[in-house]
């Protein structure tokens, strides 16, 4: 019904303007060419202006059953377009989230895979393989969810970490705390942090929080290969519980101090601590430097003997796309019944890494481990291991990995069926879906 007033009143508008002025030229000709008497002439003349006036009546009616719609000032689209096309309208979908988390953020994945050992061990599982053990099946790595509120000097100097998980991962993680498996079973991490106001910030943190030391970390999504190395599972802690504090000098340095209990214990064993000391150097825009030692009583009921690790992480970014890193470990310390000496281990890795311009990358590792006493592995041996492995990420959120791994020891520690054998081949298929609110449009 609105769109026929409109038409109506545009076309009475045209007869308006239009068809006056177009009738009096005609009468003006036929004036001229002698063809109309000037009686009759003022007579139709008359005629027309009667014609016009009601035609004017007309429109002054449809104008006001029209409304305001109708005039060019409240033309529609117009503020329509403008508004979709302006920033806050595109961020619209995600604003609801924002304001109810404000500073706050979520991030998490869930990471699984299959693996098939070529020498199909009657135990279903890979001999050393700390978070991908259970072979020739599907399995579940690892499901996390972490919540962040990171201190800011503007808004709030306080702020916090959460990181919850489950599946296989998450178990190993905590499996030695003395305190037992489930005592924090799905807690990767939980700690509070404080930005003092020395400099340009000094961050205190105070509580759970995964190991400086490695060149790998717990979450799939964030190493180079799936699989993680012997140096992750044998060389270095998981986590600690105490305090840390960081200091970041300029975009070269940054030094951070620890005190905490000691390897992989929210529960300490002894009344000793563990101090440690981490130090970033970047000399270059294409080199990275950390070195981390730490060293503290980690025996059970007693101080007498301290565990001692030094870690050094060297990374070299060639190009945009080559990368390379180099990982050194030692440690010693600790004592083993009926021997004198302290015990040691020793360890380096090399990882390459190629990403190609489509969203995929191929990247490979080599280890080499000598647990001389046996003392993280259980076994005095020379362990190694190459890798190899394919990476594709999908719609942004999806990274799927296929890899193939070859370990093998001067012992033999590994099985096939139910026979020790000097080594193994692994064939390991996996997908982590990941999702990030700082990212994701909700």
């Amino acid at each position: 019904m609105k769109s026929s007033r409109l038409a109506c009143l545009a076309l009475a508008l045209c007869l308006v303007w239009v068809a006056p002025a177009e009738l009096e030229a005609q009468a003006d000709a036929a004036a001229d060419a002698g063809k109309m008497a000037p009686a009759e002439l003022i007579r139709q003349m008359r005629e027309l202006e009667k014609e016009v006036g009601s035609l004017r009546a007309q429109v002054a009616e449809l104008k006001q059953q029209a409304g305001p719609a109708a005039t060019p000032s409240a033309t529609p689209t117009t503020a329509a377009v403008a508004s979709a096309s302006t920033p806050a309208a595109a961020a619209a979908p995600s604003s609801v989230l924002s304001q109810v988390l404000g500073s706050t953020t979520l991030s998490g994945f869930v990471d699984t895979y299959y693996g098939y050992n070529f020498n199909q061990p009657t135990s279903r599982t890979n001999s050393f393989r700390a978070f991908d053990g259970p072979s020739n099946q599907f399995a579940l790595n690892l499901i996390e969810l972490n919540i962040d509120k990171p201190p800011d000097p503007t808004n709030s100097r306080l702020g916090f970490h959460l990181g919850l998980g489950y599946g296989q991962a998450i178990n190993v993680v905590n499996s030695t705390d003395p305190a037992g498996l489930g005592f924090a079973q799905y807690l990767k991490e939980a700690y509070l942090s404080y930005l003092a106001p020395v400099g340009k910030g000094l961050q205190v943190d105070v509580g759970k929080f995964v190991t400086p030391h490695g060149f790998e970390v717990i979450e799939t999504k964030d190493n180079w290969n799936y699989s993680r190395g012997l140096l992750f599972a044998y060389a270095i802690p998981y986590y600690h519980f105490g305090a840390r504090a960081k200091y970041t000098f300029s975009d070269k340095y940054s030094l951070t101090g620890f005190l905490v209990n000691g390897w992989n214990d929210i529960s300490d064993n002894n009344t000793g601590k563990t101090m440690g000391v981490s130090f970033g150097w970047n000399p270059t825009k294409k080199i990275g430097i950390a070195q981390n030692y730490m060293a503290g009583p980690e025996a059970v009921g007693t101080n007498a003997h301290w565990r001692q690790l030094s870690d050094t992480v060297v990374t070299y970014n060639a190009t945009s796309r080559l990368s390379t890193t180099v990982n050194f470990d030692y440690g010693r310390g600790d004592r083993i019944p009926g021997i004198v000496d302290p015990v040691y281990w020793t360890g380096v890795a090399g990882y390459v890494r190629y990403a190609f311009g489509s969203g995929s990358a191929v990247a490979t590792r080599y280890e080499y481990f000598n647990d001389h006493y046996g003392f993280t592995t259980g076994t005095p041996e020379h362990m190694q291991e190459f890798t190899g492995t394919f990476e594709r990420i999908v719609g942004h959120h999806l990274i799927t990995r296929l890899e193939y791994r070859h370990d093998f020891s001067n012992r033999p520690v590994f099985t096939k069926g139910t026979d020790p054998v000097l080594g193994q081949d692994t064939l390991t298929a996996g997908m982590v879906y990941t999702f990030d609110t700082k990212e994701t449009k909700w």
